[in-house]
């Protein structure tokens, strides 16, 4: 459908907003061609598109801070954005606001290998960090399917986790520090490279707030040591729950690995046909257990998978036997999202966390779901922590099966929270899951959040229609208890 043109009020604020910019960012850095803002669109979650009114491209955080303060005195709406392949509809821009791009903070500032940690700007790519200190033995734990784009800014806008987060954690267990620009343009920076920080948990609480909150320019990433062995175990099952009930054994049995993902049928075939990775075909389920440690740990972990996973019904079980094969089972699931479409036009990536416990009972329910709905769905799971990413398939170009994709989604994520799960393992909010947040909290409990964001943004310009069913002017929430001057201390330095 065509995009509707700027009336002339719309054009002359977008001079004056532009003109204004660029005094602040000078060059290229200030986007108004609608051919060049086309590309800022979307994020991942395409179904939904827009196109801002402007595109702002700074260079360093003295400039976003200028940017955000001229935002703020001049009440204009403010959407961060980092590589965006956020797939809810994060960075989904709007009309009558800018895009804050942060594509060219790219730089690995310090690596400091004697504290464990590194200081990146936001918009290096996850496995960029992991390439810089890979010959070294180190690397970055949290690895979502996007790592080779996502960005570290991103990650922490969403939490993002990946398939080692189940015993390595997510974002939020391994940041450190952050540098962090409010609206009115205040730097701020929180934590660093101790462990721990005093007071309230800031860190906690910036890390997966979407871009409500500031805007992240600078951020202190806890590194690891790679571990001395690690082998990926391959288990094929003639079903759905089979594979489910070897989840919960795994784990029942005090076993924690590395990495434990999940992949039916569908999403086997397809990732077997984009990558080649050596899947068996004849299969429901399979999954992929990785142990890492010392080599005879190891040995022994690996045993007792195959134990458990003989226990439950497995019918193929195959140990990579060289890191090169390891790579190829992890690569088929890495590449399991692009390899779906090319099976389908269209597919609804979604994203909902259960107790481990009731994998069976909702893979069930989700293929009674698909049959309801018409619509073929694939599973991939990030199932040692029961992270689901169903992928309903659909066709854009026939009317309505958005419509229908997008109900079936709603009915998946409602059925997460009745089995007594959450909406989101690490997708986040966004618009996808926006207009559901009333089937997990009660009213009291978004307005309370909700005060949490009048505290660092009283006039809602970052990131506004986002996570929120209904948005509240700050004075119909009542009295905002703590302002945000109440919560410095004096290890936080003020710039």
């Amino acid at each position: 459908m065509e995009m509707p043109k700027p009336d002339d009020g719309v054009i002359a604020r977008r001079r004056e907003i532009a003109t204004a910019l660029r005094e602040i960012v000078p060059g290229e850095g200030v986007i108004v061609d609608e051919d060049a803002l086309r590309p800022y669109e979307s994020d991942g979650l395409t179904a939904y598109k827009t196109l801002p009114l402007i595109v702002v491209l700074p260079e360093t955080t003295e400039q976003v801070s200028q940017v955000l303060r001229y935002c703020h005195e001049n009440a204009i709406k403010v959407v961060p954005r980092g590589a965006g392949t956020s797939l809810s509809g994060g960075a989904l821009p709007l009309a009558d606001g800018i895009i804050l791009g942060l594509g060219k903070f790219k730089k690995i500032l310090e690596i400091d290998y004697d504290n464990r940690c590194a200081v990146v700007q936001p918009g290096v790519t996850n496995l960029g960090i992991t390439d810089a200190v890979r010959d070294d033995g180190f690397y970055y734990a949290p690895d979502p399917s996007s790592q080779i784009a996502c960005t570290i800014g991103g990650n922490i806008a969403e939490n993002s986790g990946g398939v080692h987060c189940l015993k390595y954690g997510l974002t939020t267990n391994n940041v450190l520090g952050l540098e962090i620009v409010m609206l009115d343009g205040e730097i701020v920076r929180i934590g660093g490279k101790h462990l721990d920080s005093e007071g309230y948990d800031m860190l906690g609480l910036l890390t997966g707030s979407e871009g409500l909150l500031g805007v992240v320019t600078e951020v202190t990433v806890r590194l690891l040591r790679a571990p001395e062995t690690a082998r990926a175990v391959l288990v094929g099952f003639p079903s759905n729950e089979a594979a489910g009930e070897c989840v919960a054994g795994v784990i029942g049995a005090g076993i924690i690995p590395g990495g434990m993902e999940m992949m039916d049928k569908p999403a086997i075939a397809a990732a077997e046909a984009f990558v080649e990775a050596g899947y068996p075909l004849d299969v429901e389920a399979l999954l992929i257990v990785e142990l890492d440690g010392p080599e005879v740990e190891v040995d022994y972990l690996i045993d007792r998978v195959e134990g458990i996973a003989k226990e439950k019904g497995a019918v193929s079980i195959r140990v990579s036997n060289s890191e090169e094969e390891r790579a190829r089972f992890w690569a088929g699931r890495k590449a399991a999202f692009p390899a779906i479409g090319r099976i389908s036009p269209d597919y609804y990536c979604m994203d909902g966390t259960i107790p481990r416990s009731q994998l069976p009972k909702v893979l069930t329910r989700m293929t009674e779901l698909s049959n309801e709905f018409g619509l073929r769905v694939a599973n991939v799971f990030h199932a040692g922590d029961g992270n689901l990413h169903p992928l309903i398939l659909y066709d854009a170009n026939e009317p309505g099966e958005l419509e229908k994709a997008e109900e079936f989604g709603a009915e998946i994520l409602k059925l997460c929270v009745e089995v007594g799960g959450v909406l989101t393992g690490e997708h986040g909010v966004g618009v996808e899951k926006r207009d559901l947040m009333g089937t997990m909290f009660t009213e009291d409990d978004l307005n309370q959040q909700q005060r949490v964001k009048c505290v660092f943004d009283p006039d809602s310009l970052l990131n506004p229609g986002k996570v929120f069913p209904e948005l509240h002017r700050c004075a119909e929430l009542g009295r905002v208890h703590i302002k945000r001057g109440e919560m410095r201390f004096p290890d936080l330095p003020r710039f």
